[in-house]
């Protein structure tokens, strides 16, 4: 049965960083989908052993853990957005993609008002954490993709070798575990295994100092 226990937000790129499902919420098909053929093969990196696509029965496949994780209940990386390194100090003043404060914009701006505008309003590639970890095809999901994880998949709140968080039951019966793994922030410790943020590769609707993110909590 599905429950209403998860929410699609809009996140300030100032906020502590949340992995990249990738958190991650990493989805695992390239966008053109090599003409509809199965691309598992040509999706991931040298490296498979942590991670693989898994097939809920949606338009994209999904990572089997967390970019920086190597199993499914591991939290991974904590990542502001836009961004492929982790860093301690979260704010404008160290945001890759301003000079300094929100007024500064360099990328991913739609309004003048913040800064100067490009309109691109999906991550580019070598701005994804997960095509930049795991190469090939892996990136991170458009809000669309994650509107769809929400919308067709069961979800139950459960807890995998003593960490919380979501087991995400696809149409066919497969599933992935989204652990909640609080935000990055100065307090996350205080809410890990109550909740989870999980950033999309698609902008905010609002100006342009926030993403799309998937909160996920009991």
């Amino acid at each position: 049965m599905k429950r209403n226990i998860f929410a699609l937000l809009r996140t300030f790129v100032l906020a502590a960083f949340v992995p990249a499902l990738s958190l991650s919420l990493v989805s695992c098909e390239p966008e053109n989908e090599l003409d509809n053929e199965d691309t598992t093969d040509n999706l991931e990196s040298s490296d498979t052993s942590d991670y693989e696509a898994v097939d809920l029965g949606l338009s994209v496949k999904w990572a089997s853990c967390n970019v920086g994780a190597t199993v499914p209940e591991e939290y991974g990386g904590y990542y502001a957005w836009g961004e492929t390194e982790e860093k301690t100090d979260c704010s404008w003043t160290t945001y890759k993609w301003c000079n300094g404060s929100e007024y500064s914009m360099t990328k991913y701006c739609t309004d003048s008002h913040w800064g100067t505008v490009d309109n691109k309003i999906t991550l580019d590639p070598e701005d994804d954490v997960a095509h930049v970890k795991w190469g090939g095809g892996w990136r991170m999901p458009t809000l669309s993709e994650i509107q769809e994880l929400c919308n067709d998949c069961s979800w139950e709140w459960t807890s995998v070798n003593g960490v919380n968080g979501y087991k995400v039951i696809g149409t066919n019966g497969n599933s992935i575990f989204l652990p909640a793994a609080g935000n990055g922030g100065a307090d996350a410790e205080d809410f890990r295994g109550m909740f989870g943020s999980y950033w999309s590769a698609t902008l905010g609707t609002m100006g342009c100092l926030g993403a799309n993110d998937l909160s996920v909590h009991y």
